[in-house]
């Protein structure tokens, strides 16, 4: 697996994001469904990196920093052909590394509640995520859950 960060103009990105605004939709109401667009994820304080095998792009994630000592983790997608294959967990392991070296002291993430989603808390879970409060403009429903990673601590 080959992790890079992404300007998002490759066509594989591009459809992979597709992919992962597509998959939120079809969990959650458009309403309670806080996925970034590309324009949202072109934002200067978002850095997107893309999991490459070989020449399919097979997993993407971002990291929205908030500040000096806060970010959230954004469009975390394993590409359906690569699930269950690590692709999402080295991705993981790559943005909360990113995080410490820049200093960030927590990272934050929203995600849903629906039985699909299961796997990726598990995935944050083991990572030393857990469930807490609602954050930045986020608004709490029964659609979606809060997570948080204390940076100065080595997980569970």
């Amino acid at each position: 697996m080959d992790i890079r960060e992404d300007d998002l103009t490759d066509a594989q990105s591009l459809a992979l994001l597709r992919l992962h605004l597509e998959g939120m939709l079809a969990t959650t109401p458009a309403e309670h469904a806080y996925v970034l667009d590309v324009s949202g994820l072109r934002q200067p304080d978002v850095t997107v990196w893309t999991v490459w095998r070989g020449d399919r792009a097979a997993g993407i994630g971002a990291l929205k920093q908030f500040d000096a000592d806060w970010g959230e983790i954004k469009s975390m997608r394993t590409h359906p052909d690569h699930l269950r294959q690590g692709v999402a967990a080295a991705l993981l392991d790559h943005i909360i590394a990113k995080a410490r070296a820049r200093g960030l002291r927590r990272l934050s993430l929203e995600t849903g509640t629906a039985p699909s989603f299961g796997p990726a808390v598990a995935l944050y879970q083991r990572r030393g995520f857990r469930d807490g409060p609602v954050f930045a403009d986020y608004a709490p429903s029964p659609y979606n859950r809060f997570l948080h990673l204390a940076l100065d601590r080595a997980p569970d």
